[in-house]
């Protein structure tokens, strides 16, 4: 099987081992693939690897012996799966490799936005502590979490690892999903997406982009929000109405937003959230831990292996 891999450098900048896709065939590694590029270098590959390398119907009526694309990701929106599926190629991409680490980095911003933790280990290297007339300083208001409510619009595995970080800090949790086919953890309190917006202190993003959710938060939804209130957004960009909550926040409607993704990514310069105030943006790196993305590339490749086999895995167009 020829092999090839159109944008490998952020799974694998270097840390990890491809051998578990060298033993599957001939492999063509590429860090990154402009679009112009796409057909030339996958020509002759039966499967396709890609991350954000966009795989369109007009770039797969040039792939003739293309069977497979593996997305190295959850989200596969990247690849029109329709007219893969029209083709007869088969698209699979790798659910839950990043948990914990999404998790991690959800509790990393909920407390930067509540300690200032950065600001302050800023001001000290500055000199402020050594010229202070006092013990002790700070710019920002230090916020306890115990006994604050935190909300989770989508209550997956990452919602679920989240909510139970903010139980042991002392948290209430609601949290609303589309439907609760098991009932919630103890805790966890079921709510609708008005309850978590109206009654939430922190409120994190964990539902899928579809149609329905696209702009989820928009001027109308962050009125609902209490004006203490914090945002964040580790799920997917377009969530987010970016105008919209740069205006909250810049007119103090809100109190802050955290966000590890963007509606276009890289930004332009002019998103307006890289302006807004009280808005931290760390630029798509979650789900990056050396774990996870070992994880990653060990479940990617697996997914060809069963490909190979017979008995294809995680295929999101059946």
């Amino acid at each position: 099987m020829k092999i090839v891999f159109l944008d490998a450098f952020t799974a694998n900048p270097g840390d990890q081992s491809w051998s578990a896709f060298e033993a599957l065939g001939e492999c063509a590694f590429y860090d990154r693939t402009p679009v112009s590029e796409i057909v030339e270098r996958a020509a002759e590959a039966e499967i396709i690897i890609t991350n954000k390398a966009p795989l369109t119907r007009e770039t797969l009526s040039g792939l003739p012996k293309l069977k497979y694309i593996g997305v190295i990701a959850t989200g596969f929106n990247i690849v029109d799966v329709a007219a893969a599926k029209e083709r007869g190629i088969l698209v699979a991409n790798v659910p839950g490799y990043g948990t914990p680490s999404v998790a991690q980095a959800v509790i990393a911003m909920m407390l930067e936005m509540t300690n200032h933790t950065a600001h302050h280990a800023k001001t000290v290297r500055e000199g402020r502590w050594s010229s202070c007339p006092d013990f002790c300083y700070w710019d920002f208001p230090i916020i306890e979490l115990q006994g604050r409510t935190l909300g989770l619009v989508g209550f997956g595995d990452i919602g679920s690892a989240v909510a139970r970080v903010a139980l042991a800090f002392g948290m209430k949790v609601i949290a609303a999903r589309r439907s609760w086919t098991v009932p919630p953890p103890e805790g966890v309190v079921p709510a609708t997406v008005d309850e978590v917006l109206e009654k939430s202190d922190v409120i994190s993003l964990h539902c899928p982009l579809t149609e329905e959710t696209r702009h989820l938060i928009n001027a109308e939804s962050l009125a609902r929000m209490k004006r203490s209130a914090f945002l964040i957004n580790t799920a997917r960009g377009p969530l987010v109405d970016e105008s919209a909550l740069a205006a909250a926040l810049n007119e103090g409607t809100l109190a802050g937003a955290a966000v590890d993704v963007v509606s276009s990514e890289p930004p332009p310069e002019t998103n307006p959230l890289l302006q807004a105030k009280s808005c931290l943006i760390t630029p798509h790196l979650a789900w990056a831990s050396r774990e996870a993305r070992t994880r990653l590339i060990a479940a990617a490749a697996e997914n060809v292996k069963a490909f190979i086999n017979g008995a294809p895995t995680n295929v999101v167009n059946p």
